[in-house]
């Protein structure tokens, strides 16, 4: 691996600061170096990790641009994403992809930044108590999977107990971010959680992993007349099948499985499902959870995420923190949930 250098370090810190103070100027100019016109109509969208907006353009439909948070991802993991996604639309999957250039790029550089455009798409979200949405939420994901099964990411990822549980809870214990009179309780809950996590993935056996969308919530479909849309990409990992699914399902045992029979009625419709899966999905939510309060923290210097999670990092966040994980640890130890 080639050794980091002082010019390397200064280019990153640049970026990053260019990043957290990307101006509305910078948004037109990047855009614009595409060969677009921009009417100067400009609107931040919901996004934390990305920074994303909708922005004017004459005598055209506006366009959404993604800037990427720098150093996340490789430029071949963010075109192995792209890659992914004209895969699946090119199947006639209602996945939002990015536009190509007329040289057929999809990622675009303008200064320090990294950027790409995609077709503006509307929708509300999906209605999770309803049988049929859910159906043809499981019918989508099931022809989602039948295409993340064919090939391997190479450049992203698998979602995995380290990477998610045991990087997580170290880095919030590493970094001061626990109060010390609570570091002791978290430590030995986080020990103890992902040990039942272990346990967890112990019971499911050997399961298929495949290309996933990885972040799979009702955040990123968006509803429109002839059903889901599946927006955003950008956590696309290896992993099992449910890691797609377990999201929606919420509430209490009989309610999840209620939303489950509706999920893989239509799933089944076009993939099959390993219901050994299921022993994974309370310990999944564990990791996210755990995942989660990382991924804030590590962002916690970037001063939109301050603004966006006044909540975060006081002292009832992590007594609540802690005990959400106690929670999990017992969800984690009941039955999984059964499929028909």
């Amino acid at each position: 691996m080639p050794e980091t250098t002082a010019n390397d370090m200064g280019e990153a810190n640049d970026a990053s600061r260019a990043y957290v103070g990307l101006q509305p100027t910078q948004i037109l100019q990047s855009v614009e170096s595409l060969g677009l016109c921009c009417d100067g109509r400009l609107l931040a969208l919901n996004s934390y990790e990305n920074r994303v907006y909708q922005v004017g353009v004459e005598d055209e439909e506006p366009v959404i641009v993604k800037f990427y948070r720098p150093h996340r991802w490789s430029d071949d993991a963010i075109l192995e994403e792209h890659r992914f996604a004209a895969e699946l639309a090119d199947a006639e999957l209602p996945v939002v992809a990015p536009q190509r250039s007329p040289a057929g790029e999809t990622l675009h550089r303008h200064g320090w930044f990294r950027f790409a455009l995609f077709p503006r798409r509307g929708g509300r979200a999906p209605e999770l108590d309803n049988p049929e949405h859910l159906k043809q939420l499981g019918r989508f994901l099931g022809r989602l999977h039948r295409i993340g099964a064919t090939l391997g990411f190479q450049h992203r990822p698998a979602l995995t107990i380290d990477a998610f549980g045991t990087v997580s809870y170290r880095y919030l214990l590493e970094h001061g971010f626990i109060p010390p009179e609570l570091e002791l309780s978290y430590r030995s809950t986080a020990e103890d959680v992902l040990q039942r996590v272990r346990h967890c993935f112990q019971r499911a056996g050997a399961f298929r992993t495949l290309r996933l969308h990885g972040d799979c919530h009702s955040g990123n479909v968006l509803w429109g007349e002839n059903g889901p849309q599946i927006v955003d990409l950008d956590d696309a990992r290896s992993g099992p099948a449910i890691q797609d699914l377990w999201m929606f399902l919420s509430g209490d045992r009989d309610y999840q499985t209620e939303r489950l029979e509706d999920l893989l009625s239509g799933y089944t419709q076009f993939n099959d499902f390993d219901a050994r899966e299921l022993n994974l999905v309370e310990a999944l939510r564990t990791l996210r959870l755990l995942h989660y309060h990382a991924w804030l923290a590590r962002r916690w210097r970037d001063p939109a995420f301050p603004r966006a999670f006044p909540w975060f990092n006081t002292q009832r966040c992590w007594e609540d923190h802690i005990l959400s994980l106690r929670e999990q640890a017992a969800f984690m130890d009941e039955a999984p949930l059964t499929w028909t």
